[in-house]
């Protein structure tokens, strides 16, 4: 298992340093990282949490959209092709995500369609905090949410992600 960083190491990086570290935290999107660097020092994980879920939040819907984007399908494309990031495989991997039947596959795979063609983008859940039974129950009801709901859930399960990810790579 890789080393933590202390926070106060954390907060003494460069720019440069800071974002090869903390941009990962959010799916392909180190412009977060970036915008947060000026917010050091943070007292504590919660606090740097906060400044990075900020950062979020101002950021025109645009930006947020594009993040959500930067998520890949459960059980997608991705998965399947053995191309996603390490964390991603981890937490899909933790919710049983690997071990499904063909018929489950087939079940993600059609929610998956539906959901990005209601709402333009992938449906993102923290997988380490469900199973693969509970995802699949989600489905149904968030596909009955409108558009701006289903941002604004998809951003909350961002930042819940984003949380374990700062908690496997710093130390408090």
């Amino acid at each position: 298992m890789k080393q933590k960083l202390t926070l106060c190491g954390l907060n003494h990086k460069s720019l440069e340093e800071f974002v090869q570290v903390i941009g990962p935290v959010f799916e392909h999107s180190p412009w977060i990282a970036e915008a947060t660097h000026a917010k050091r020092p943070f007292a504590d994980l919660e606090s740097l949490h906060q400044a990075l879920c900020e950062t979020v939040k101002s950021a025109p819907e645009g930006k947020q959209l594009e993040l959500i984007c930067r998520h890949p399908d459960l059980v997608g494309r991705a998965a399947l092709a053995g191309t996603l990031t390490p964390a991603s495989t981890s937490e899909q991997s933790s919710a049983g995500l690997n071990k499904l039947s063909p018929d489950e596959s087939e079940m993600f795979q059609s929610y998956n369609r539906a959901y990005r063609e209601k709402f333009g983008f992938p449906f993102v859940i923290c997988a380490r905090l469900n199973k693969k039974e509970a995802i699949l129950n989600a489905f149904p009801v968030r596909l009955k949410n409108s558009r701006q709901e289903e941002i604004k859930t998809a951003l909350e399960e961002i930042y819940k992600i984003a949380y374990f990810r700062l908690q496997d790579i710093v130390a408090e």
